[in-house]
């Protein structure tokens, strides 16, 4: 069973979407097995994003990541990363396939609902950064 973190960014918890993107995790065999809310400081985005600090766009995304509350989960499943990944879709929302969360629901490339963990190694990276042994039901 693999394991990946997601997170309902700032944008899909103000549009009361966490009970849809749940729903679709849940109706695809994905087991939510940690979950809470959380509201990062711009400090605690940036060490998220560090990965990104060089890039053109990390300063806006860390200032929307600390805008607001997050969700934030463990995913759990076979194949769970590209699952997660295949039903969030293309980051570029307009890009994204019919039918995925991004398509769906995203209004900007930045506010697009949800991030999820891209390779098992940022999954393990990210997943501690939330959340420690004892909160993982598994």
């Amino acid at each position: 069973m693999e394991r990946t973190l997601s997170i309902i960014k700032p944008d899909g918890v103000a549009r009361g979407l966490t009970g849809e993107v749940i729903k679709r995790f849940e109706s695809n065999n994905i087991k939510i097995i940690a979950m809470k809310m959380i509201s990062m400081n711009l400090a605690q985005a940036e060490g998220f994003y560090a990965v990104h600090k060089k890039r053109p766009f990390f300063s806006s995304l860390t200032e929307f990541m600390s805008s607001g509350p997050c969700v934030t989960m463990v995913l759990e499943g076979e194949n769970v990363i590209a699952k997660n990944r295949e039903l969030m879709g293309a980051t570029d929302y307009r890009e994204a396939k019919e039918g995925t969360i991004r398509r769906d629901f995203a209004t900007d490339i930045e506010k697009n609902i949800v991030h999820g963990s891209d390779s098992p190694e940022s999954a393990s990276f990210e997943t501690g950064y939330f959340f420690n042994s004892f909160e993982i039901v598994g």
